[in-house]
This record gives C-alpha cells, sequence and structure tokens, in this order.
C-alpha cells in the first residue's frame, strides 16, 4: 500500500475510479484527481502525529478550519456528528484493547463524508480501520459500492470491536466473583472499581455514537447517505443498544460482586469476634477465681489456701468451669 509520509503524519489511500480500477496513493494530484470523479470513491486515512497534518487536509479539500481543528488537535471530543452541507463531520471513539488492570482508553476517529470521498484521522492506531484496510487490499470490491457504504464498513467495524471488550469484562466479572467467594483478598475492591470505571468509559463511547446512527439510519442527509445505505446504520444502532444493555447488566454485576465481597469480609469479621468473645468468656471467670486466690493477704482465709489438697482443688474447679462453658458454647452453636 503506498503510503506518504508528511509533517504531521503519514497518508494512506484508495482511489476507485467510475471505471472499476482501484489505485493506491496519497498524491496530491491524484487526490485532486480522484474529487472531481463524481462517480468514482476515494478513501484518505490519515494517521496524525501533530496538529501540522491540517494543513493536507486544508490544501486539498474545503473542509471548514473548526472540522479541521476537531480532527488534528489532542485533546479527546464526545461522539458527534456535524453537518456542513457538501459534506457531515463525524466524531466517534474506538476501543482498541482491554487490560484488566488498567483503564480503557479510547482512541477518537475522526471522519468526513462526501459525495465521492471518505476522510478518516485518528491519533492513535485503530486496529479496526487497520484491518478494514487490509480487507480492502485483499478484496477490492469493499470500495465498490459509495461512500455511504465506505462509511458504513469503517463504523461497522469501529462498533463490532466494542463486543469483545464487553465480553472481556464479563468474563473480569466472574473471576472476581469466584475469587470473592474463595479467597477475598484486599486487592478485589481496586480490581471490581477498575471494572466500574472501565464500564462507564464503554457506556459514555457508545451512548452519543447511538445517537449518531440514529441519525444516519433515518434519512437525515439524503443528499450523502442514499436510502438504500442508511437501513444498514440501524444494524450498528442495534449493535450499540445491545452493548448499552450488556454494560447496565455488567454494572449491576460488578455492584453485586462488591457487596458480596463486603458481606464475605464481614462474615469472616464475625466468625473472628464470635470466637475472640467466647474465649474471653470462658477465660473470665477462671481469672476471677485465679485473681481471688492471687490476693496477698497476711492471713488468707480462703478454703484450702493452706491445705496440699488445695490447689489441685482450685485448678481443677477451673478447668470443670473452662470445659462447661465451652460445652454450653457448643450446644448453642454459638461455636
Amino acid at each position: 500500500m503506498a503510503v506518504e509520509m508528511l509533517t504531521g503524519g503519514q497518508i494512506q489511500a484508495f482511489y476507485r475510479s467510475s471505471t472499476g480500477e482501484v489505485q493506491e496513493g496519497a498524491d496530491g494530484s491524484e487526490i485532486q484527481k480522484a474529487l472531481s470523479d463524481e462517480r468514482g470513491l476515494l478513501w484518505v486515512d490519515i494517521a496524525v502525529r501533530s496538529p501540522d497534518a491540517g494543513r493536507f487536509l486544508a490544501d486539498n479539500f474545503t473542509f471548514h478550519p473548526l472540522a479541521i481543528e476537531d480532527s488534528v488537535v489532542e485533546r479527546m471530543d464526545p461522539a458527534k456528528i456535524d453537518d456542513y452541507g457538501d459534506y457531515i463531520f463525524i466524531v466517534v471513539q474506538a476501543l482498541n484493547r482491554y487490560d484488566p488492570n488498567a483503564e480503557l482508553e479510547p482512541a477518537e476517529v475522526d471522519i468526513f463524508l462526501g459525495p465521492n470521498y471518505v476522510v478518516s484521522c485518528h491519533r492513535t492506531d485503530v486496529p479496526a480501520i487497520s484491518g478494514f484496510m487490509e480487507r480492502c487490499k485483499r478484496n477490492q470490491q469493499a470500495l465498490a459500492h459509495g461512500a455511504d457504504w465506505l462509511l458504513h464498513a469503517l463504523l461497522d467495524a469501529i462498533v463490532d470491536e466494542y463486543l469483545p471488550i464487553v465480553d472481556a469484562l464479563d468474563e473480569t466479572i466472574d473471576g472476581l466473583e469466584e475469587r470473592v467467594l474463595q479467597r477475598a483478598d484486599g486487592g478485589i475492591p481496586q480490581q471490581i472499581m477498575m471494572v466500574r470505571r472501565n464500564l462507564l468509559r464503554v457506556r459514555r463511547a457508545t451512548l452519543p455514537q447511538r445517537e449518531i446512527m440514529n441519525r444516519l439510519s433515518r434519512g437525515e442527509f439524503p443528499k450523502l447517505i442514499r436510502q438504500e445505505a442508511a437501513i444498514y446504520f440501524r444494524d450498528i444502532y442495534d449493535h450499540l443498544v445491545r452493548v448499552e444493555y450488556l454494560v447496565e447488566s455488567l454494572r449491576d454485576l460488578a455492584d453485586g460482586a462488591l457487596n458480596t465481597y463486603l458481606s464475605v469480609v464481614s462474615n469472616r469479621l464475625n466468625e473472628v469476634m464470635k470466637v475472640l468473645t467466647a474465649a474471653a468468656t470462658v477465660f473470665l471467670p477462671l481469672t476471677l477465681i485465679s485473681g481471688v486466690y492471687g490476693m496477698n493477704f497476711s492471713h488468707n482465709q480462703f478454703p484450702g489456701f493452706e491445705e496440699p489438697w488445695g490447689f489441685p482443688v482450685v485448678a481443677g474447679t477451673m478447668v470443670a468451669i473452662a470445659v462447661a462453658l465451652l460445652g454450653y458454647f457448643r450446644y448453642r452453636r454459638w461455636i
């Protein structure tokens, strides 16, 4: 695949002419030629490395400066769709990879859709886009249906990455629930909170994108999205609804895992306190007896104090009391 390096990043492009010939390249003159081919299709993908990549967009397209700024600045913009008449500007968020011990880092993808072109910009590598490019390289028919179909393919590839991450979060919660019941160690609450934060990030990415797909599917942009293509955006909308439903269910499971952890810890503490209380109760009368017989009077009047059988009798009494208390506790199932 032809790749052109520029000051602010790198460019990859596909151009399918009106005659069906597919060309790979990103030369400025070829882009202008592709834009003039009303029945052709141009896809330009820009890996933005600095705001200087905006110069390429300004030199080769008639995009609004605000849209170009949103495409190249480092801040993370929320998902949205802006209608500029001759083209629409879409911001979506891709989820690239999942690490149970780290927070999800969404990758912003900015897409321009025109009558015969699609321009995608992203500041980090997006496996969904890279994978779709490889598909286009192997099967050029992926570019044979127009710009609106290409937009659908890109958005569908991005949203398809959500479900594996949601499934991975589900597996993480299952593992935490098993650990809670087997061995509730102190690191579990932190991991549960990490899962909750990641679920919240998925939800924040899903909700606004669902509205975008709804607008694309209901024929709001007839100049750019044909009726036969609009229905396919409904499928992406349904995927996002499913993701949102699963996320809400997983949030409930995460809350349940945290409550289970707190209950297990509380029960364990109660068991420990019960044993300590039983031990203290057993030793309380023994301490009383030993304290009484340990008082230092010049003339002790306690029974058997000066007799040879005194100590064995007192010690036996103390053992008998301890055994009796333990037997009573066992009978009442307190220990």
